[in-house]
């Protein structure tokens, strides 16, 4: 079944975790650092809207930054999204 569902833009949302860095002062290796990470790829693949951070660490993200999780996501409510049940 095809309906209109509320769909992430990945490319869109990974903009906001970069502009929303940047305007809090924070490096990516800041941002590596901070959520334990090995390596700052997790954080560039955010940034460049090829992988999404969990929900956990959209919780952090939102706290980090000083915002709401709605406020880092961008909802597009026109793409038709397949859902089977």
């Amino acid at each position: 079944m095809i309906t209109n569902l509320p769909v992430i833009d990945m490319i869109a949302t990974g903009r906001n975790i970069d502009r929303l860095r940047k305007d809090a002062g924070l490096t990516v290796k800041e941002l590596q650092i901070f959520f334990g990470f090995g390596t700052p790829q997790a954080i560039y693949k955010w940034q460049h809207g090829k992988a999404m951070p969990t929900i956990d660490n959209l919780v952090v993200l939102a706290m980090i930054f000083d915002v709401s999780v709605d406020e880092i996501l961008v909802v597009d409510m026109d793409t038709k999204a397949n859902i089977s049940a």
